[in-house]
């Protein structure tokens, strides 16, 4: 059981789309696990050894569990076997937040990812399946952004990170050197992500941020929880 499951298509989506909060809910003593659809492979400079290596040393900068299921990459698709997957796996882990990719984008295994991931926590609460495990529901499902548009979305919210955060988050990019110091045309991705975060955290007098997206209403227990 963890606190929280973060779904990407890809290893390096949820590092890019919410590595620095990932970072502070660890800090702040929440199990977090990261379950990437794919293997990301194949990609111009990596393997798929490569690739799980880097992956493994991005969930150890974050201090996270990870796991990554067999679905295509490039051909992702929202599918029942692809739902019954990840269904399984949120009956297992149990986590009360799930986090999963924004669902407007350029990139066809991302809006699938979207689509799998809601449809997923759906499906993890049926009673009369052959699915292991017991019934459940998470509480609550936000979206992250790390899309191929260039789009500038109104959040439902923005989480505040520290310095620290931030570095990690960059530590953990930083880790695919096969996507972005191997490939030239990627090379600025981490030199944006960091002043994207900046931008999103100065919105909210904070060293950095990211934004998320909610399809439902969001509450809070007390105004002393607003930063």
């Amino acid at each position: 059981m963890v606190d929280v499951v973060c779904i990407g298509a890809h290893p390096d989506d949820v590092e890019i789309g919410m590595g620095a909060t990932i970072a502070g809910m660890v800090r702040q003593g929440l199990t977090v696990e990261i379950v990437d659809l794919t293997n990301g492979e194949p990609t111009p400079f990596g393997t798929p050894e490569s690739r799980a290596a880097e992956s493994a040393a991005a969930a150890t900068a974050l201090g996270v569990t990870r796991r990554t299921l067999t679905m295509p990459n490039r051909y992702l698709f929202d599918s029942v076997e692809a739902r019954t997957a990840l269904a399984v796996v949120l009956r297992e882990l149990r986590p009360r937040l799930i986090f999963a990719p924004y669902p407007s984008d350029a990139h066809p295994d991302h809006i699938a990812a979207s689509a799998i991931a809601v449809a997923a926590r759906f499906y993890a609460k049926f009673t009369k399946t052959d699915m292991p495990g017991e019934p459940y529901y998470p509480a609550r499902l936000y979206h992250y952004i790390a899309v191929h548009l260039a789009l500038h979305v109104k959040p439902s919210f923005i989480i505040a990170a520290e310095e620290n955060d931030l570095e990690l988050k960059l530590a953990s990019i930083r880790a695919y050197r096969t996507q972005f110091e191997a490939n030239e045309r990627n090379a600025a991705i981490i030199g944006t992500m960091e002043t994207r975060a900046r931008y999103w955290g100065g919105l909210i007098g904070a060293p950095a941020g990211e934004p998320f997206f909610s399809p439902e209403e969001i509450g809070i227990a007390s105004i002393r929880d607003l930063v």
